[in-house]
């Protein structure tokens, strides 16, 4: 008999060979037939010859065996594979089935730990990860104007610039853009006294067609409704087409009056399209009206623009294409000069992808949220393995039995997987239901500033996401202990089942490691928070430059149309003076004033007035940004003034007067009282310094101040009227009735607008710090929390390990409290490793989120001081329950039942 080669025996552990299986099958055949004939009398050589002949061609034979033999095997394996696998669940879901409350915790804590995950994939998949819901949407450019700090019109462009660049450049399909100044609530149905404003948009005729943005309905604006004298047209959002027209099917061609002009709808945009999601987060644009570029021609900077850029176009070629452009731009017409010297000759035009104008400045906060729900998938792993390690230790005799009967390692591993996995899907599942419930819920909040949050769903790529998430859990921790389990024999299982073993003293110290990984996580996350939080603290300490707390604020409408101005702003004067004073009159009101543009708002600038008798280098000054105000809006905004307020008799037949802030004053008077100082170049040309008040957070409440300056409503132009009321009740919404009541009263025509209280304004413009930090804030309180069990559960574990040796020590004199001392010891020691490894981490992570800090260090001594106190009164709590079940074990019965 041939020897069989050392390697094939080996060969064999992964699979049969079929080629050679089949080529001694057939080598068997021809050498029986070989011995036959020589049998019969035929020489050796010649019946090898015969036996070859009458078989045929056997490397044929052979190749069709094997196609045959494999097909069988196939068959064969998938058919062992699938009966394994049934019975492999059947015995999985009995077992799970025998252990409700294993199968319960296990199941909750990774469904809030998939649910999280799967909830904030979704976010960062919508803001950074997929690209935006337009055609070829990465051909889609930003394009704003060098920066200045002098509010929205330094950020726009005037009508004059847009056309020359958009006749200048070579690298755009087209360029487009929309009015930036338009404010909420500044459309009236006159046609329907009960409705409630409406906020529509003017966009420049090509807007849609640049977008790729095609209508549910009708058509989109054509070029002949964008000129001077056209017809008036109108295109609907689909939510307001919805809840305003009842989506009325036939709404194509009717004729609306807003704000008693007669407009044509024209269409109705998709449901995908939603402009405030892209370009004004959280605000609700209901209509869209072609911009009049010659009729705002003189009105200075106002339109903000985008492009599409031609195929094959990079955004590096487009930047030099606009600087090639830039010097011909004349941007404010009211400044003539100001051609092609924009910000200084080392400014530039900046060019970004619409997605990274939306989205960008997210990034790293998205960043690390994701990095913080992902720390809390570990600590939920951790966990998991922890509970599958416990429960594995009390079923080793069962796994060395099984091994003992032939079941291969392979075999009990796959076994602790499959129960790995159906917990982990049993997560998903219920995890998918929470993450839908937190996207809901946050796609519906209004009142979170963050871009495209409206848009926020669950989808395929969600749904991939968390099975994938659930398939990497469950086979990186259920391997742990699947590993361990296949690695004893039956010795050491029966051995292991003896209380204080040693292979239990391996478990636990395993079970201890993956404990301190999750203090350590759980730390970075609680510094990470506490970090954030101290953060939010400091913004919300900061001087905003008015009170907004007990003040409201509502459109007013008026009409002071007029042959000339002066006569016109006598007439507004008339109108507000006794609008003001009735408000006032109203129980409750303890001041009122009007401005034409809230803080944290919409704002801009008339150029750079500059002080009487000084000389200033061309460019060195900033613009201000421009209020008009109203006698009593200092006082219902609660500003601190130096000075005098405006009277009524700041009017166009008087002296020229502003307030200017705190800032602008130092600038131009160091050391000096600004009040009664003169200023040249103002809007409303030399103007004497009524008084000073303290700088105003107009654009954001983390950014720094600029220069403010401020115009009676009688002597400069408002865009809008926004009438402010301080009360003295704690809710300012108390006085609102009375309140549009008296403005009824006064203009029949006033609408049914909302009031905004000012406090809401300051709670939005911080609200995409205060999402981020509650997020990573509960994040951390889940991770205390699964921490916290997985100490308990290491903790609790070992008490029952050694319930025979603390049973001796007691009975040998060892005291109750000495017990509890040495338990709650190792508790501590636990910890304290932990927040070793997990200060370590934290200081690496604290760098890496300094940027998202505001006037907070890294270092910050309370936050850590904080995470320590935290942690440790956790695990004191957490060993406190095992020390105590410790210190109550009677001696006899621990010996008794050993």
């Amino acid at each position: 008999m041939k020897k069989v080669p050392m390697w094939r025996r080996y060969d064999r552990l992964f699979g049969p060979d079929k080629k050679a299986d089949i080529k001694a099958e057939l080598r068997f055949h021809v050498d029986c037939k070989i011995d036959e004939l020589i049998a019969q009398g035929w020489r050796p050589e010649a019946a090898r010859k015969e036996a070859e002949r009458q078989f045929g061609n056997i490397l044929a034979v052979q190749r069709a065996g094997e196609r045959i033999g494999g097909k069988m095997e196939q068959r064969k394996r998938l058919s062992d594979h699938w009966s394994d696998t049934v019975r492999d669940v059947r015995y999985t879901l009995r077992t799970l089935g025998r252990d409700p409350g294993f199968t319960i915790v296990s199941v909750l804590i990774l469904a809030l730990a998939i649910g999280a995950n799967t909830s904030v994939f979704s976010v960062v998949n919508n803001l950074l990860l997929r690209p935006l819901p337009f055609p070829e949407s990465r051909q889609l450019v930003w394009i704003a104007p060098p920066p200045q700090k002098c509010g929205l019109s330094c950020a726009t462009y005037s009508s004059d610039a847009y056309e020359e660049f958009r006749d200048g450049s070579r690298v755009y399909q087209a360029v487009t853009g929309y009015f930036a100044f338009s404010g909420p609530g500044n459309v009236r149905l006159t046609a329907q006294a009960d409705a409630k404003p409406a906020t529509g948009i003017d966009v420049i005729g090509n807007f849609f067609q640049v977008l790729g943005v095609q209508p549910a309905m009708g058509r989109l604006f054509t070029a002949e409704e964008t000129r001077p004298g056209a017809h008036h047209v109108t295109l609907l959002s689909n939510a307001y087409w919805r809840h305003q027209f009842n989506a009325d099917p036939a709404i194509v061609g009717k004729v609306i009056d807003m704000n008693k002009t007669p407009y044509t709808v024209v269409g109705v945009l998709p449901v995908s399209f939603d402009f405030g999601a892209f370009f004004s987060p959280g605000e609700k644009i209901d209509l869209f009206t072609p911009l009049d570029l010659d009729a705002s021609r003189n009105w200075g900077n106002i339109v903000t623009l985008l492009g599409r850029l031609k195929p094959g176009v990079t955004l590096p070629q487009a930047q030099s294409d606009a600087l090639r452009v830039e010097p011909s731009l004349c941007w404010n017409v009211k400044q003539p000069k100001s051609c092609g010297t924009y910000g200084g000759k080392d400014s530039s035009i900046q060019l970004r992808t619409l997605k990274d104008y939306v989205s960008g400045r997210l990034r790293r906060s998205l960043v690390v949220l994701w990095c913080a729900v992902g720390a809390i998938l570990l600590i939920a792993g951790v966990n998991l393995s922890n509970l599958l390690l416990a429960r594995a230790a009390t079923r080793a005799k069962e796994f060395a039995i099984r091994g003992a009967l032939g079941a291969s390692r392979g075999r009990i591993i796959r076994q602790l997987l499959l129960e790995s996995l159906m917990l982990s899907f049993a997560g998903a599942a219920f995890g998918l239901a929470l993450a839908y419930s937190l996207v809901g819920w946050l796609s519906h909040q209004g009142a979170i500033a963050l871009p495209m949050l409206e848009l926020l769903h669950l989808d395929g790529q969600a749904f991939g996401w968390t099975i994938l998430v659930a398939v990497v859990t469950a086979l990186l921790f259920g391997l742990i202990p699947g590993l361990r389990m296949a690695s004893g024999n039956l010795h050491e299982a029966i051995k292991d089942s003896g209380a204080g073993s040693g292979q239990s003293r391996k478990h636990n110290r395993v079970r201890a490691a993956l404990v301190l990984t999750e203090v350590a996580m759980a730390c970075v996350l609680l510094v990470s928070a506490g970090l954030l939080l101290r953060s939010f603290m400091k913004v919300l300490d900061i001087d905003l430059g008015f009170a907004p707390s007990r003040a409201i604020a509502v459109k007013a409408e008026y009409d002071d149309s007029a042959p000339d101005g002066k006569t016109s702003a006598m007439k507004r004067g008339a109108i507000f003076r006794q609008m003001i004073s009735q408000v006032s009159a109203i129980p409750g009101v303890q001041a009122a004033g009007v401005v034409d543009y809230l803080p944290l708002g919409a704002n801009r600038s008339w150029g750079a007035p500059r002080a009487k008798g000084h000389q200033y280098k061309d460019g060195s000054l900033p613009n201000p940004l421009v209020y008009v105000i109203t006698p009593g809006y200092v006082q219902a905004m609660g500003m601190r003034l130096h000075g005098r307020d405006f009277t009524w008799s700041d009017d166009p037949n008087g002296q020229n007067v502003v307030i200017i802030n705190s800032s602008m004053a130092k600038f131009f008077w160091p050391g000096e009282d600004a009040v009664g100082k003169v200023l040249v170049g103002t809007g409303t040309g030399d103007a004497t310094v009524a008084g000073v008040v303290d700088d105003v957070h107009a654009d954001s409440v983390e950014n720094s101040t600029s220069w403010q300056i401020y115009y009676p409503f009688m002597q400069a132009g408002p865009n809008s009227a926004e009438l402010v009321i301080r009360t003295n009740v704690e809710e300012p919404s108390a006085v609102a009735s009375s309140v549009l009541r008296t403005l009824h009263e006064l203009n029949p025509n006033q609408p049914a607008a909302e009031f905004v209280t000012l406090q809401s304004m300051v709670d939005r413009s911080v609200s995409p710090r205060r999402f981020f930090m509650i997020l990573v804030g509960a994040f951390a309180l889940l991770g205390l929390s699964l921490a916290a069990l997985g100490i308990y559960g290491v903790i609790s574990y070992s008490v029952t390990q050694k319930t025979q040796e603390i049973g001796v020590r007691m009975a040998l004199g060892a005291t109750t409290a000495r017990v509890r001392r040495d338990v709650l010891g190792e508790t501590l020691r636990l910890a304290v490793s932990g927040l070793i490894l997990g200060g370590i981490g934290s200081f690496a992570i604290a760098k890496l989120i300094a940027t998202l800090l505001f006037a907070t260090s890294p270092w910050d001594p309370l936050a850590y001081a904080g995470t320590v106190f935290a942690l440790m009164g956790v695990a004191l709590l957490s060993g406190y329950l095992p020390a105590r079940r410790a210190s109550r074990i009677h001696p006899m019965e621990a010996l008794r039942n050993n």
